[in-house]
């Protein structure tokens, strides 16, 4: 796909949602039909979330009247040159009310990356020597295991005998999954929009993930698109350090669309999807990377499941990053270094049936603040006669 697209050239086949702000409107929730952006916005959806209640949410889109606004890639062009705080046509994350929930440690390469992490105590200098150690110990332990299971238990003791066992390993293969809140409602960014990272961080890296959308009776929708921006010195300092790291001014992408599920894309396709990075330099460094959902130790309803359900309810919907294969070790400097972002790299994550997503890396204070809340929302739409 060429750059600045949103990577979806037939849509006519899918059920696909989204958000628009319009001029003098504000927040507008879309579907595309043959490559034009229709605005839906109605009482019986003010809001995707509310769309994504609907027991029929993939026909609604296919079907709900309202009226063109654009084409596609018109949008996409003027969503990257416009300012994300400006009142002109652009794109936003496709959700809004529903809680930004995420699982790390969900493939075998990025658990190791984690225990590194760990031991180098956020050092990248660190990184290149124990990563050949911890990996000579622990990389066929944890090859094609399943998280939870009697092997995975077996594994755990032979891993603590040798002294490398992990905190990282126990939401790894243990039977409960690291699930914690990513980012607050409404603070996701869209496709164009810039992506933060904390100015104390030196050692980070973007993290592309499929990303379900799934409603308030633990039921998953559709699958969009993320980033989840990942500052590694900062967690690798410490775990409490969590917040920290993952929760910051414009450190979470989503988009471009959800696509729900239907006949022609289904959960069949998100445990097969196969995901490609590339990040762009403006010294002229390239990267590419994959990260195969075929290859994920938990399945993504037990994600659901161990996210949502009596334990915990989210009325209004969440959506739901279940983690990456992606962990870049490639150097990008000196020697043993490893990868981290600079200033303007372009990270875009791509998947079949899904898109692409394309975002500009800043730090976190020179991006747009986040200004738009959930009482903003209410007003706006109260103001529409919507609510």
């Amino acid at each position: 796909m060429s750059s600045k697209s949103v990577g979806l050239t037939d849509t006519s086949a899918g059920a696909f949602v989204g958000r628009v702000w319009r001029s003098g409107v504000g927040p507008c929730v879309v579907t595309l039909r043959s490559g034009d952006v229709i605005d839906i916005t109605s009482k019986q959806t003010p809001t995707v979330s509310a769309l994504i209640e609907r027991g029929d949410a993939a026909d609604y889109a296919k079907t709900a009247k309202g009226n063109v606004i654009g084409d596609l890639e018109t949008l996409a062009a003027n969503s990257w040159e416009n300012d994300h705080l400006s009142d002109n046509l652009r794109l936003l994350a496709p959700i809004d009310l529903q809680v930004i929930k995420a699982c790390g440690v969900t493939f075998a390469q990025s658990m190791v990356e984690r225990v590194i992490e760990e031991r180098a105590a956020g050092d990248p200098d660190l990184a290149a020597n124990i990563r050949q150690r911890v990996m000579a110990i622990v990389r066929d332990s944890l090859r094609n295991i399943q998280a939870g299971s009697e092997q995975a238990e077996q594994v755990k003791q032979e891993l603590i005998a040798a002294g490398v066992w992990s905190q990282y390993l126990e939401v790894g293969i243990g039977p409960d999954a690291e699930v914690f809140t990513k980012s607050p409602v409404l603070s996701s960014v869209g496709w164009g929009a810039d992506v933060g990272l904390h100015p104390i961080s030196k050692w980070n890296n973007p993290e592309p993930e499929v990303v379900l959308a799934v409603s308030s009776d633990g039921r998953a929708k559709g699958a969009m698109l993320g980033n989840d921006v990942n500052l590694r010195d900062v967690e690798g300092r410490s775990a409490l350090l969590l917040g920290k790291a993952k929760d910051n001014n414009a450190s979470c992408a989503l988009g471009p669309f959800i696509r729900l599920f239907d006949d022609s894309y289904s959960m069949d396709h998100v445990r097969q999807a196969q995901l490609t990075l590339t990040v762009q330099g403006t010294d002229g460094y390239h990267l590419v990377g994959y990260s195969s959902m075929a290859e994920i130790s938990r399945d993504p309803e037990d994600l659901v499941a161990q996210t949502c359900g009596r334990h915990h309810q989210y009325p209004d919907g969440f959506v739901l990053f279940m983690g990456t294969l992606f962990a870049p070790t490639q150097d990008r400097g000196e020697s043993g270094q490893g990868f981290t972002h600079k200033i303007g790299d372009v990270v875009t994550i791509q998947a079949d049936g899904l898109g692409q997503l394309e975002n500009t890396v800043k730090l976190s204070t020179d991006c747009s603040p986040w200004t738009f809340g959930i009482t903003d929302l209410m007003k706006n739409l109260a103001g529409r006669d919507l609510l």
